[in-house]
């Protein structure tokens, strides 16, 4: 796993920098091989922004997320990231036992998300 950190228009501290590994380092569960994850983040205006790029083997995860805490932005790119990962792994398992195809999946993947953000 390799896990590099770029600071645009900020300082970057060691407990930001250890707040991205970590949950970056957290999403290799849901991958089969090794990744490699390249993680910018930047102040723009007000705007704190993180820009997440994950490679693992062919499959490719990007994902960006604007707000006004790097924290809040950070956290809520790594959910997306997640969901990502899930929809290509649940896509490629239904692939290969004759399931759903991958836009049923992901239709069925997002009803499922809206129905647990409602109940």
């Amino acid at each position: 796993m390799n896990i590099s950190i770029t600071f645009r228009q900020m300082e970057g501290t060691e407990a930001m920098k250890t707040h991205a590994h970590d949950k970056v380092s957290k999403l290799q569960k849901f991958l089969r091989q090794a990744m490699t994850a390249h993680v910018t983040l930047a102040v723009e205006g007000l705007d704190h922004v993180a820009d997440v790029r994950i490679q693992s083997g062919s499959n490719t995860f990007h994902a960006n997320e604007r707000r006004t805490d790097m924290y809040a932005s950070l956290d809520m790119v790594i959910d997306k990231l997640e969901r990502q990962i899930q929809a290509a792994k649940g896509a490629s398992v239904a692939k290969k036992h004759g399931g759903m195809s991958a836009g049923e999946f992901a239709i069925e993947v997002e009803r499922e998300s809206q129905r647990g953000t409602r109940g």
